[in-house]
């Protein structure tokens, strides 16, 4: 069996000792060479051309996230990076996410003896993951995005102004890959749209840099999730890292439920509970998207969001980092339509503004006529 080649960047002798003893007592990885700062490390990767890159960020003489952007436009190879589990560690994983990077894992708070111990199998499981990832080569600069459409140049409503009733709300669930898929499909949506609810596998303390960076970047206002406050249109709400969100029907609309719970296909926050709750709770009413991510979580639970008469757009294999989650959705039936990642935003849109047409003009006949008109 040929194993995973790892090469790990950390200018800690101690971490890189630690990470190299948790990757070699693996029997399908193999720790091909440690370096203690990019400049070494530029050599190492062509000598050794490695399967999967473990980085550090804050390092000598360069820095991690320059390092980062610099591979993924020259030499585009898997990362999973090694993060501070603190404010400032999260906004430069997600930084490294968003130029390539395709997993993190939370250094411990205090004892990192310990810690790494603890985090072994996670280590292990994220190296694994990132092998097995689709990785494009990043341009030097971002493409100017798309401008974000308004509803009513899609299909103008026939009567009155544009107003979704509060039933109406969108369901997304994605993992690895999944940060950046979120924000390309929010930032197309227009503050005049149903609300959102969203999981993305992500620990707590990650979740409201995640949240803020997307508030910043999108028209509508995004935030994370607390227990028991109102759903509102022109909003997408995070699940917190750490707990299981889904969603109550309340009279008019949807409340948050934010719990701490079980672990879940392994996961919390997990897809499942999410689109579970939308089977239950919205029915018909809803809208699911899977995007990238390992594993299976949320792909039965998608399928019952069907059964009950959601209308669901799954992410193709090709525009994935991972295609597992998104696989196993199509598999199982849960599917109406499978479509590259840039065309998601734009097909649910007009496939909520059809419906809103629909429903409109299913009122206008069903009310009696004036016979003095």
């Amino acid at each position: 069996m040929r194993k995973i080649r790892v090469l790990v960047i950390d200018d800690s002798a101690l971490v890189r000792s630690l990470l190299t003893e948790i990757i070699n007592r693996e029997d399908d990885l193999a720790c091909v060479g440690t370096a203690g700062d990019p400049l070494i490390a530029r050599g190492m990767i062509r000598e050794l051309n490695p399967d999967v890159i473990t980085l550090d960020v804050e390092m000598p003489r360069m820095d991690g996230l320059d390092f980062l952007a610099r591979l993924m436009r020259l030499r585009p190879t898997p990362v999973v990076m090694i993060s501070a589990l603190t404010d400032h560690g999260a906004e430069v994983t997600l930084k490294a996410l968003e130029l390539g990077a395709v997993e993190f894992v939370a250094k411990p708070r205090a004892d990192v003896l310990g810690g790494l111990d603890i985090l072994a199998s996670q280590i292990a499981e994220k190296i694994r993951i990132a092998a097995s990832a689709h990785i494009t080569r990043r341009l030097s600069s971002p493409l100017s995005p798309n401008p974000v459409p308004k509803v009513a140049t899609i299909l103008p409503p026939t009567r009155g102004a544009l107003k979704f009733g509060p039933e109406v709300l969108v369901f997304i669930g994605a993992s690895t890959g999944g940060t950046e898929a979120i924000k390309a499909i929010l930032e197309r949506i227009p503050v005049e749209f149903p609300g959102i609810a969203i999981t993305q596998h992500m620990p707590a303390g990650f979740t409201a840099s995640f949240a803020a960076r997307l508030n910043n970047a999108c028209k509508i206002t995004v935030k994370e999730a607390a227990d028991g406050e109102r759903i509102l249109p022109g909003h997408a709400y995070l699940a917190p890292g750490g707990r299981q969100f889904s969603v109550r029907r309340l009279d008019r609309g949807y409340a948050a439920v934010v719990r701490e719970g079980d672990l879940v296909n392994r996961h919390r926050p997990s897809v499942e509970v999410l689109f579970q709750s939308a089977a239950l709770e919205a029915g018909k009413s809803a809208y699911g998207i899977m995007l990238s991510g390992m594993g299976a979580d949320g792909a039965r639970a998608m399928r019952a969001m069907r059964d009950a008469g959601s209308y669901n757009f799954v992410q193709d294999e090709n525009s994935c980092v991972v295609f597992g989650m998104p696989r196993e959705a199509i598999k199982c039936g849960a599917a109406n339509e499978v479509l590259p990642l840039g065309e998601i935003a734009d097909a649910l849109i007009a496939r909520v503004m059809q419906d809103h047409e629909r429903k409109l003009k299913a009122q206008s006949k069903a009310q009696p006529s004036n016979p003095l008109n």
